[in-house]
């Protein structure tokens, strides 16, 4: 239960910083809806539905890593990451909190992108939905490792997209496949396994990242 209330803990704190900062989460969202408008007009009239599903992706995984930019800043700019690395509660629960914490800035920027791709291009299927949940637990447990990684570098904004975007290329390549797959159900046991192995990955190693 400690630690659970620990994981809690920190994520309230991030949501209450951003409620009063409205830095990020607004951010996110203007970017979303205005590329998925700019790729409504790009798009060629007649193209199928693998090519919006694409943009769909590219959208949101760009969406996720302007978040994740953000993620670790408060703490940067505070100073206040050295004062939780010394907090008496296990690391770990600093990761799952902060990843926490991101997926729910995700999921309120894919509720108002997912009504917007369906207007923009077309309906947006049950399997696209569970595509994108499964998808952003991964992109949220990677990413915020990531982040944490290059929060520490003068070059953070340079090291992140080039550390983050090799590893959302599964993500991407799942979220499409159920999308226009007649076999949608082997692409999200792939965005799973991606999950439950990467998640396991980044909570076991978080505690050497966060010490260096």
């Amino acid at each position: 239960m400690t630690y659970l209330a620990d994981v809690l803990t920190l994520a309230r704190k991030d949501l209450r910083l951003e409620l009063r900062a409205r830095e990020t989460l607004p951010a996110m969202l203007l970017f979303v809806v205005s590329t998925l408008v700019i790729f409504h007009f790009a798009l060629p009239e007649g193209a199928d539905e693998v090519a919006a599903q694409g943009l769909l992706w590219v959208a949101l995984v760009f969406t996720a890593l302007l978040g994740l930019a953000r993620a670790w800043a408060p703490e940067r700019e505070s100073g206040a990451l050295e004062g939780l690395v010394l907090a008496p509660c296990d690391r770990s629960a600093i990761w799952l909190g902060k990843t926490a914490a991101v997926f729910a800035f995700l999921s309120i920027v894919e509720l108002v992108a997912l009504p917007a791709f369906g207007l923009l291009f077309g309906s947006v299927d049950a399997a696209t939905v569970a595509g994108v949940v499964l998808a952003s637990i991964g992109i949220c447990a990677v990413g915020t490792l990531l982040a944490a990684m290059a929060a520490a570098s003068r070059t953070r904004e340079l090291v992140l997209p080039l550390l983050f975007l090799p590893l959302a290329i599964p993500l991407v390549v799942g979220g499409v496949g159920a999308s226009v797959s007649p076999d949608a159900g082997r692409y999200l046991a792939f965005l799973a396994l991606y999950d439950a192995i990467f998640s396991i990955l980044c909570w076991a190693s978080f505690e050497y990242v966060i010490s260096e």
